[in-house]
């Protein structure tokens, strides 16, 4: 089982990349609660140079309710993460799966909500 979804947009720098997956993720309901710029954080703190990666931390309130009311602890797992990576030829989008993340929770209406939010990430990526 794969554990992230990836696309590829082609000869798309990453800033603009950012622009329109932020802009896909609103229009499914996530809000971007975090964000870290690794390539930064790694020239700043082992002085080592690597392409742009960013890392964004995505939630959806509504989704992410529901899946607290149903595993307190689960937010042990959230926000769903969805990285940037400059890469020959564009930008590579990958966003994390939810049920594969989620997997060695016992809990299966767990799972039924993280499959909701699988396919709002997916169409999320799959628009930007």
């Amino acid at each position: 089982m794969s554990y992230t979804y990836d696309r590829l947009l082609s000869g798309v720098a990453i800033d603009d990349a950012d622009m329109r997956v932020r802009h896909a993720l609103s229009e499914k309901g996530f809000g971007v609660l975090t964000e870290i710029d690794v390539k930064a954080t790694m020239k700043k703190k082992i002085d080592v140079d690597m392409d742009a990666y960013r890392i964004l931390g995505a939630c959806n309130p509504n989704m992410a309710h529901q899946a607290i009311g149903l595993e307190p602890r689960i937010g042990a797992m959230l926000p769903c993460n969805v990285i940037l990576r400059q890469v020959e030829g564009g930008t590579e989008v990958s966003a994390i799966d939810p049920v594969a993340s989620m997997a060695a929770v016992d809990n299966g209406a767990l799972h039924d909500v993280a499959g909701q939010v699988r396919e709002m990430l997916r169409t999320a990526i799959d628009a930007a």
